[in-house]
């Protein structure tokens, strides 16, 4: 009997995978990985991705194994490797889930009728929802009143219990031999907060199941444990919507799911425009500073404004941040530095474990103000209140210790206090200041 070969992606798990249940049906099953920095160009996987696909891959490979089956590694053109590897195993055919950045889908459409696709990303194929004209939605409503006719989504599928493989395998690379783990230095030591895998993917969904019901009165709250954290998980699809969905209690506030239902709002908008990541949907011909040193004050978290500051280092050492503080550091790039915001796009690539071309091209283009779905340039979000708002003064004393021995009321804006210690940075420019530049450099673009 002919093998089938598994294309994993960005779906590296065995539960709720159609892709793997068809293939392992038809007998022989071979699961495919291939590392491919060709095709996806500027996407390709940044660093701190590289450090999760490493020990993913790993918990997939044994998970495997320990079922009788074995996963492939190889290195290059997904087209080109995967047509190679149907060759060498005599498949007739390749399953895979689908996927929708355009290099993925670039990659689906070269291999042609040897491929078989297979819904697993999302809660409902968003290529089934059309506004009243016929054409995509743009803006997240009437998007989710729409999906919401179709939800629940189905119950997930089990994983198969057991794996047949072919008596002769091609060969493999060694996951070791791809450098995937930073060494010199090693700036992933903080990284141990994360379990990557299937199995971490269900245990963290456990732990927040059991909170979900206080999520929507604590997710804005940097200094608690309140957002899901289950982002990485979904994106390198260790854990699928549909599991996510339910796996929770009926009494999850709907704005969890909501949340949830943006993701599969954001593959809709990137099929209808596949340059989200690059392209503004609304150009507002806006004049863009050039400042090196303001970009790198940003993204080491030296701007003098305790928040912003906090949220970048959290970054850095986590390859993570809190929901809320993506916004104000977002926020704070675009609009207190007058910076592209492409530039705060491509270095989140670069350094989330989470970093999703859909959902963050589309998030960055939200707070820039040039999404179809977006709010307005004109609103400046105010650092400082943001931070009292949101009690974040314990998230600040972890991230930026300097200020750790201020207390809650001095924490956010130490500086107007005159009690910024020796060493911690000037703002890079006030509050007052930044606003009125931003509003001014809005007004112009309006006049061009």
């Amino acid at each position: 009997m002919p093998s089938s070969l598994i294309w994993f992606r960005q779906d590296l798990r065995l539960a709720d995978q159609p892709a793997v249940a068809a293939a392992a049906e038809r007998g022989p099953t071979v699961g495919l990985y291939v590392l491919d920095d060709e095709t996806p160009n500027d996407w390709s996987i940044g660093g701190a991705q590289r450090w999760w696909l490493h020990h993913s891959l790993e918990a997939l490979g044994a998970e495997l194994k320990k079922k009788g089956g074995t996963l492939l590694l190889r290195r290059g053109r997904s087209a080109e490797v995967v047509c190679a590897v149907m060759d060498e195993l005599g498949a007739e055919t390749v399953h895979a889930a689908r996927h929708y950045e355009p290099w993925w889908r670039a990659a689906e459409a070269e291999l042609g009728a040897r491929l078989t696709l297979h819904e697993g990303d999302v809660l409902h194929e968003p290529e089934a929802f059309r506004n009243g004209s016929g054409g995509s939605f743009k803006i997240f409503g009437p998007y989710y009143r729409a999906l919401s006719k179709d939800l629940p989504p189905p119950e997930p599928l089990p994983a198969p219990k057991r794996f047949n493989a072919p008596p002769e395998l091609p060969r493999s690379d060694r996951l070791a031999d791809w450098k995937l783990l930073p060494t010199r230095p090693n700036w992933a030591t903080g990284f141990d907060v994360w379990s990557p895998g299937e199995a971490g993917a269900q245990d963290h969904l456990h732990r927040f199941a059991a909170e979900v019901e206080t999520y929507a009165e604590r997710r804005d709250l940097p200094s608690e444990v309140g957002t899901s954290n289950l982002s990485p998980h979904l994106h390198f699809g260790e854990l699928s919507p549909r599991q996510l969905w339910h796996g929770l209690s009926d009494g999850a506030d709907d704005k969890f799911r909501r949340e949830l239902a943006w993701r599969d709002f954001s593959r809709h908008i990137i099929l209808a425009d596949p340059e989200l990541g690059n392209r503004e949907q609304r150009p507002l011909k806006l004049k863009h500073r050039r400042s090196d040193r303001d970009f790198a004050a940003w993204s080491r978290g030296r701007t003098g404004y305790p928040i912003v500051d906090a949220g970048m280092r959290q970054l850095w050492a986590t390859g993570w941040m809190h929901n809320r503080v993506r916004l104000i550091t977002a926020s704070f790039l675009v609009k207190h530095l007058l910076l592209d915001w492409r530039l705060g796009a491509h270095w989140f690539w670069d350094t989330l474990v989470d970093a999703d071309y859909a959902n963050n091209s589309q998030n960055w283009q939200w707070i820039a103000g040039t999404g179809f779905d977006s709010q307005p340039f004109y609103r400046v979000m105010a650092p400082l209140l943001q931070s009292e708002k949101f009690a974040a003064a314990d998230y600040i004393r972890r991230w930026v210790p300097e200020l750790a021995d201020l207390s809650d009321r001095d924490i956010h804006d130490p500086h107007a206090r005159g009690l910024a210690p020796a060493g911690y940075p000037e703002p890079l420019i006030p509050h007052r200041e930044a606003r009125e530049r931003a509003l001014q450099a809005f007004r112009d673009a309006r006049n061009r």
